[in-house]
């Protein structure tokens, strides 16, 4: 039994609160979405239908109660909720740790809101390496060859591959601007998507202080 973070738990909870009966709701993956999933689970909301976006959040949430669906069931969804690896003054955020960014990123661009949750040791001046990338495993080495173009790019080894047989690596490169490295990223054949999201996909960062209060940011996208 790992010990509780209150910092991961008081910015889950505040999440929670967001939830209401009869939300179509997507459920992010990593170590801040774990607490989440009890929050939300205890509230005793009617009428939710969610959708996970790892095997693990999936098992998790069905373990506690939670409905998961098939994202095909959904083409939209009302809010969707899930943890950073970064996040940067700027809105720029960078996701991927746990290897689900893809889905991570097509639940959040499915959704009315998307709500970032992080403690405020992910806050940052700048987004630094790594940038989690998932790459298609049909032809491997030429994709890697075409991405060293960009920068250093390292296959975690011994990963385990991403929820739709990815190959999970990470660019090791400078990030400098996260949009013009974005693009690239995305242009490089054979690479699935990547962990830069932008600041027009994110409606909400609740960061979580040590002091245990947490702070409601409001992004670009909520305009």
């Amino acid at each position: 039994m790992h010990p509780i973070d209150p910092v991961k738990k008081a910015a889950a909870d505040a999440a929670a609160l967001l939830v209401e009966d009869g939300m179509r709701v997507g459920l992010g993956t990593g170590s801040t979405v774990a607490y989440l999933l009890p929050a939300l689970a205890a509230r005793g909301l009617r009428g939710l239908r969610c959708v996970a976006t790892s095997v693990e959040t999936e098992r998790r949430a069905a373990e506690l109660g939670l409905p998961v669906e098939p994202f095909d069931a959904l083409d939209e969804l009302d809010i969707a909720i899930d943890g950073a690896d970064q996040v940067a003054p700027d809105g720029w955020i960078v996701k991927g740790g746990g290897g689900a960014h893809t889905r991570e990123k097509a639940v959040a661009a499915a959704a009315r809101r998307f709500v970032v949750i992080v403690g405020a040791n992910k806050l940052v001046e700048r987004l630094h390496p790594p940038v989690p990338l998932e790459l298609l495993a049909f032809g491997l080495p030429a994709t890697l060859r075409r991405l060293a173009q960009l920068g250093p790019v390292e296959v975690r080894a011994g990963w385990p591959p991403s929820p739709d047989d990815g190959v999970i690596a990470d660019y090791r490169g400078e990030v400098g601007d996260p949009e013009e490295l974005a693009a690239r990223l995305a242009a490089a054949v054979g690479v699935v998507d990547h962990g830069l999201f932008p600041p027009a996909l994110t409606h909400d960062v609740l960061i979580a202080h040590d002091a245990g209060d947490v702070e409601h940011r409001r992004m670009p996208a909520a305009s």
